[in-house]
């Protein structure tokens, strides 16, 4: 037996699903990315996708700052071992009151097979109730006319004719009855 090394390394299959989360997030939105670094804005983005930052505990704020802390001086990414070192540092953030392992294991646990959402999922438009606010045949009054039949924007020709410039609210019921009354 080897004491010497870490503990993540005996647990390898483990590891090599966190690894596998790790590349898939490293490529995310970088076609050209190799994997094997990720960038700060998707070091983040994997750390709130897969609950290691909980806006309580672990806030947006403490992943930068890991991120800075680990990746070498003067490079813009961290590699898979300054990702780990990463994570040794908000795991015990995370979930205090666990021994070193035991958080490191649990934050791991939340990373496993996890990829960045919306890579080619429809599903996660869906999630978010974006689906109905990208609806355009739910939309009634005057957004509708902002909008062609395909649901395609019309920008500001759909609202030329929006635009009352009285000052009074639309439909008001007193417009144009201020200057009698005083």
């Amino acid at each position: 037996s080897a004491p010497s090394l870490p503990t993540y390394f005996l647990h390898s299959s483990k590891m090599s699903e966190v690894e596998k989360a790790f590349r898939k997030f490293a490529i995310y939105g970088d076609t050209s990315a190799s994997g094997n670094d990720m960038t700060g804005k998707n070091f983040s983005k994997m750390c709130k996708e897969c609950g290691v930052m909980d806006g309580k505990a672990v806030t947006s704020t403490d992943v930068d700052i890991v991120f800075n802390k680990v990746k070498t001086k003067g490079a813009r990414t961290i590699t898979f071992a300054e990702f780990q070192q990463a994570m040794k540092e908000l795991c015990s953030k995370r979930f205090k009151g666990k021994s070193p392992e035991e958080a490191l294991q649990a934050v791991y646990s939340l990373i496993e097979g996890k990829e960045p959402g919306s890579v080619g999922t429809t599903k996660a438009t869906k999630v978010g109730g974006v689906e109905r606010l990208t609806d355009t045949s739910k939309y009634t009054g005057s957004h509708k006319e902002r909008f062609d039949e395909s649901g395609k924007g019309k920008g500001l020709a759909g609202r030329q004719d929006l635009t009352d410039n009285s000052g009074y609210v639309g439909a008001y019921k007193g417009a144009g009855t201020y200057d009698q009354m005083h």
